[in-house]
């Protein structure tokens, strides 16, 4: 059984980053987040609208989008874009959103009030923005009072982590950093009881590794992909005999 802490034992302060949790320095015992993850977030919210800006184009929204053909019906309306990860970042309730909610709670707790969305002429709904005006705005704003947050406001460590995530799903479309897809390779040639399996495998750039997901055969080294395709092979010579020999009979 363990002894309790006695009252008075002092804990050093820690950074209130969700994933860095270290001991802060004898300088920075004032602070509630260490220096680096400070500078590392300020990096961030200065790459957030180049980033947006990359992603909110037509380019990123249509990519992997199939082609309209010479011989369509004659729309000239693209396909509904693939990529609804994009839309969801520059659409609304995406970026500009996620942004502004922080903005809005670093406000309130400022005593500055939350600042009206207006196009100059009408004062829009709080969820009504015009995304590639409102990143540069709110990452500018977050950006400027960050050292504040740093020492002063409680949250600032969940709003750290939310401001990483946002960043890294820009980073990743931007850097089409998308898992890689699967391609059919041929027939599974694994014989189960003299009866020859015959399920569809696939293949990923991301693995040499081929497994069957009906009889679990696997093929994992370059010499054991190469008696795959052998032994594919013969199974389809043996189709194509017997086959000969049905038209024959």
């Amino acid at each position: 059984m363990h002894d309790a802490p006695a009252p008075d034992e002092y804990s050093w302060p820690v950074c209130g980053a969700p994933r860095c949790g270290r001991q802060l320095w004898v300088s920075e015992t004032d602070r509630l987040v260490c220096r680096p993850c400070e500078d590392t977030t300020s990096r961030r919210l200065t790459e957030l609208p180049t980033l947006f800006r990359q992603l909110n184009t037509t380019a990123a929204l249509m990519r992997g989008a199939s082609r309209i053909g010479s011989g369509s019906s004659g729309t000239k309306t693209p396909p509904i874009p693939p990529r609804l990860e994009v839309l969801s970042l520059v659409g609304p309730g995406g970026a500009a959103t996620r942004l502004q909610a922080i903005e809005d709670s670093w406000r309130i707790a400022l005593g500055w009030g939350i600042e009206a969305r207006s196009d100059g002429q009408r004062v829009f709904a709080s969820w009504r923005t015009d995304p590639a005006r409102a990143i540069p705005a709110h990452a500018k704003f977050l950006f400027n009072n960050l050292p504040w947050a740093v020492e002063r406001y409680d949250s600032i460590g969940q709003d750290i982590e939310a401001l990483r995530e946002l960043h890294g799903e820009c980073t990743a479309i931007v850097n089409d950093e998308r898992k890689p897809g699967r391609v059919q390779i041929g027939l599974c040639p694994a014989r189960i009881d003299d009866t020859l399996c015959g399920a569809q495998l696939t293949a990923t750039t991301a693995s040499h590794r081929v497994r069957c997901g009906t009889c679990g055969t696997r093929w994992e080294t370059l010499g054991e992909w190469r008696q795959l395709r052998v032994a594919q092979e013969a199974v389809a010579a043996e189709e194509t005999e017997r086959q000969r020999e049905g038209v024959a009979a």
